[in-house]
């Protein structure tokens, strides 16, 4: 507070200066250029004093002068007596030069008369008593005769006396002006110390002492003193600097204070997501365990509401009919509440909400019981709290799943994304049951297709012909005709041995399995197997190029065909020899060639004459996805040439 109030007071009366005077930078600027100022003037004003002494020094000289060329013209005069040649004209010339010298001054030697009046009136003095005395005795003195020049030298002295005063009184105005250059050349060492003193003075109060209690603040915070704040005396630099450390500390303070609150939270979050995910996997294990749909939804029911410990819970299916709810499971309710329950339209309660409006419900039943007419007999069982969720799969809704409590409870976020995403999996896993075994279903049927098409092809004319030689055997007991009977007897039992055949190639049929890779021994064994059966030499060639192992199924269905050739071979065809060849590489091709009757293709493929053998190898081609031919001429044998492409080649 008292900080702020400070602050505050500082900011008021720093607004009532300029603009920019609370900047240290304009302040450091200010104060250097005044010093500089202050200095230059002073050493300004001691060359000014210098360069004075140094005019009224020739001055001096010059006014000295005077005296000299006075007398000097008084030699002059006296040799021009004696009749000796006189430079007297010359010498009064530089008398006069050495006047106006003074009169106006030289600033360039320089030369000049210092600026005082008495000075000034002395050397009029001087300078009249020249124009007005001495010149004009000069000139007359010239003129007389020896015996009667003597003016000149009568005042002379008198004029002298005046040059000297003006000397003297140049000389002592001179030493004043010495004295004074001492005294500002003292007083500027004075003022260089008082300077430096007040311009250290400066910066310790504006860098220094800032510059201290920034570090002290620093020292204070790295020993974890995060209370420390820095008094903001001033609205420069150094004082938004102070601000801004009050505001780290503020910010570092509130964060180390609650750095083990959201340490504690961040923990607790981490661990409501590590047990989600444990959740999670442990119920997709669970899931994906071989069971029924009952013993699988109980299990999945009894993990759910162990995980958020509720008191009740309760699994719904939808019907075929799509408008009720069917009770599969229940845990925590009497038996009286099932049975009442196993059944109700979806818009009959709430658990039928997340089916109809697709997202999932926390409620207090006894409120919703207040404000709706809908009844509710889980408040018979003491369950006032309810969560619903509905179970879905692939945008799809197959029904619901309830947990009920004794008392209502709030569902976190977390909690509800984590059982929509558990009544997803159960959705996957109870689809997947279905799919399993609507796959099973319909593999029974189609083995069951398949055995009616061999068993129709085989032993049912097989036993067409029976059933046609008993009759004939029966007549001709009824007629007593005893050679028809031997003759038919004998027929009778090659029928029943080749309808035994039949049978026991079908059941090596249905056994036959395979693993990765045994096509080629699977091929083998029906190979042995053929030639034990009919007799027929069997030439195999295998092109192992570098195929892909294929896939078991299609391993498997182009097994069946190669047996239903084969076994068209054996009853048919009347071959001496059967020649296999496979091809193993992006395309599989698989032909078998006989030499034996061949048929007619255009009577075997007419109408309702197609052999069954032909019309399952074509089923079975068709099933791979594969190129089926079938060639055939009287007298030349037939061929079967199955070609299942590398786009439609699945591998194992």
């Amino acid at each position: 507070m008292l900080t702020s109030a400070k602050s505050r007071l500082i900011h008021l009366a720093s607004s009532e200066l300029p603009v920019q005077w609370h900047r240290l930078s304009t302040r450091i600027i200010a104060v250097s250029l005044t010093a500089l100022a202050l200095v230059l003037g002073m050493i300004f004003s001691t060359l000014l004093l210098s360069w004075r002494l140094e005019g009224a020094g020739a001055a001096i000289n010059d006014a000295g002068s005077l005296r000299m060329r006075a007398n000097r013209m008084a030699i002059e005069l006296m040799d021009a007596r004696g009749g000796r040649p006189s430079g007297l004209p010359e010498q009064m010339a530089l008398f006069e030069d050495t006047l106006t010298r003074l009169r106006y001054g030289n600033a360039a030697r320089p030369l000049f008369l210092p600026n005082e009046s008495s000075i000034r009136a002395q050397f009029d003095r001087v300078a009249q008593d020249w124009q007005q005395r001495i010149k004009p005795a000069l000139v007359a003195d010239m003129r007389r005769s020896p015996a009667e020049a003597a003016r000149y030298l009568a005042i002379l002295p008198d004029f002298v006396g005046e040059a000297d005063q003006l000397v003297q009184m140049i000389e002592r105005d001179n030493t004043q002006k010495t004295a004074l250059l001492r005294l500002s050349q003292i007083a500027l060492a004075v003022l260089a110390c008082l300077g430096t003193v007040a311009m250290v003075h400066l910066l310790y109060l504006w860098i220094i002492r800032p510059v201290r209690s920034l570090q002290d603040g620093l020292l204070r915070m790295a020993g974890h003193d995060f209370a420390v704040r820095l008094p903001v005396e001033t609205r420069d630099e150094f004082g938004e600097l102070a601000m801004g450390f009050n505001r780290m500390a503020g910010e570092l303070q509130e964060l180390y204070w609650n750095l083990e609150r959201r340490v504690e939270d961040k923990t607790a979050e981490l661990a409501s997501r590590n047990s989600a995910l444990a959740s999670l996997y442990d119920m997709t294990t669970f899931l994906n365990l071989p069971n029924d749909i009952e013993p699988m939804c109980r299990g999945f029911l009894q993990r759910v509401m162990a995980q958020f410990h509720a008191d009740g819970g309760a699994l719904r299916v939808l019907g075929p009919e799509e408008d009720k709810l069917h009770l599969l499971v229940s845990e925590g309710f009497s038996p009286a509440w099932s049975a009442t329950e196993h059944c109700m339209a979806v818009d009959a309660c709430f658990c039928g909400d997340p089916v109809r409006l697709g997202a999932p419900s926390a409620l207090d039943l006894r409120s919703a019981v207040h404000e709706s007419s809908r009844a509710h007999p889980c408040l018979r069982e003491g369950l006032a709290g309810l969560w619903v969720f509905r179970i879905g799969a692939q945008g799809g809704v197959m029904g619901s799943f309830s947990l009920h409590f004794h008392a209502p409870r709030r569902l976190s976020p977390a909690e509800s994304d984590l059982l929509e995403t558990l009544g997803q999996h159960l959705g996957v896993a109870i689809n997947h049951l279905r799919l399993s075994a609507s796959a099973r279903q319909l593999a029974v049927v189609e083995e069951r297709n398949l055995v009616a098409q061999g068993l129709h092809d085989s032993i049912a004319q097989a036993l067409n012909y029976l059933n046609l030689q008993i009759q004939m055997l029966a007549d001709a007991a009824g007629a007593g005709n005893l050679s028809d009977i031997e003759a038919i007897v004998p027929r009778l039992r090659r029928g029943v041995e080749e309808s035994y055949q039949d049978v026991r190639e079908l059941l090596a049929n249905f056994r036959t399995k395979l693993g990765h890779g045994d096509l080629r021994l699977a091929i083998e064994n029906t190979m042995e197997r053929f030639q034990r059966q009919s007799g027929v030499n069997v030439v195999f060639r295998f092109a192992d190029c570098g195929g892909a192992p294929m896939a078991l199924e299609q391993q498997l269905q182009v097994l069946f065909i190669l047996q239903e050739a084969l076994s068209n071979v054996r009853k048919h065809a009347m071959a001496r020899q059967v020649v296999i060849e496979v091809s193993d590489g992006a395309d599989f091709t698989l032909e078998i060639t006989d030499d034996g009757l061949g048929y007619d293709s255009a009577k075997v493929f007419a109408g309702d004459h197609q052999r069954v053998g032909l019309g399952i190898m074509r089923e079975r081609a068709a099933r791979l996805r594969a190129d089926l031919e079938l060639d055939g001429r009287p007298g030349n044998g037939a061929s079967v040439r199955l070609t299942l492409s590398r786009d439609h080649r699945q591998p194992a």
